[in-house]
């Protein structure tokens, strides 16, 4: 016989735990706000800076060095390596803004500070911080989305589908580096994430070459990058190769985001609070 008492006791826990969650998504949105707020000021460079590297490396390796190469798994080199600099500027931006610009508005703008005197507290802060930086993965992934559509280098309607993979990507790529953010104890110290952590992907997630042109060691460990998903998906939705293995690649991506979403919050909460 169930227990009424039980029940009730239940349905208390989830509306408070409900209540909870709503509260951190708002308060973390009002973070996000502030930070778009600011980004109105400055969103004309930083919308040319998103166009014009990408053109150049389209313009270099797909027109340039393109001409040189035979077509790679039924298509141009241009058309295989348009989606991955897609990819890379979403990466790029995201990593960037939650490293670099996150640790200038906590350790010298104090920002970080002046919000948790708030009723805002870190951890909401930390998710608006995420939340912002998947907006820029978005906005420079969609902007070279729109060049090389203009280009004629996406095929395929399934193209439509790609800020979903430009989202899931922002919040793999903005975790990453808000962790690193939550350890280096000098701005300096991001050579290392970029050097180390950013670099060999951009390098080794199949951007420019396919994966199985390697040993198969480095393509075992290339397939933990998150980058080589998100390229594989862009690149598929873009060309119209649609696939049951793109679940695995989705899956995969939410998995990884889940499993280090709070760590971002705990090193963050370590740095902050000595």
């Amino acid at each position: 016989m169930k227990n009424p008492m039980m029940n009730k006791r239940t349905m208390e826990k989830l509306k408070t735990l409900f209540t909870y969650y709503r509260s951190v998504n708002l308060w973390a949105l009002k973070v996000f706000t502030r930070n778009l707020i600011v980004f109105k000021k400055t969103w004309g460079t930083t919308i040319a800076f998103n166009f014009i590297e990408p053109l150049l490396y389209l313009a270099a390796l797909g027109a340039g060095l393109g001409m040189l190469i035979e077509d790679i798994e039924g298509m141009s080199y241009t058309l295989f390596i348009a989606p991955g600099i897609v990819a890379t500027s979403a990466m790029w931006a995201s990593a960037a803004e939650c490293s670099y610009d996150s640790f200038v508005r906590m350790h010298f703008q104090k920002i970080y500070h002046a919000i948790v005197a708030t009723p805002i507290n870190l951890r909401e802060v930390v998710v608006g911080e995420l939340l912002y930086g998947t907006f820029k993965s978005l906005l420079s992934g969609t902007v070279i989305m729109g060049v090389i559509t203009a280009l004629g280098l996406v095929i395929s309607p399934w193209a439509f589908l790609a800020p979903i993979v430009l989202i899931l990507n922002g919040l793999a790529f903005s975790q990453i580096a808000m962790i690193w953010t939550g350890i280096v104890p000098k701005i300096d110290n991001f050579a290392y994430f970029f050097t180390l952590i950013i670099t060999p992907m951009f390098l080794f997630s199949e951007v420019f070459f396919p994966l199985d042109v390697l040993p198969q060691i480095v393509q075992q460990i290339a397939w933990f990058l998150p980058l080589y998903h998100v390229v594989v998906l862009l690149r598929s939705l873009t060309t119209g190769m649609i696939s049951i293995d793109l679940i695995y690649h989705t899956l995969w991506l939410i998995v990884f985001i889940l499993i280090i979403f709070p760590l971002p919050q705990i090193l963050m909460r370590r740095r902050l609070i000595k």
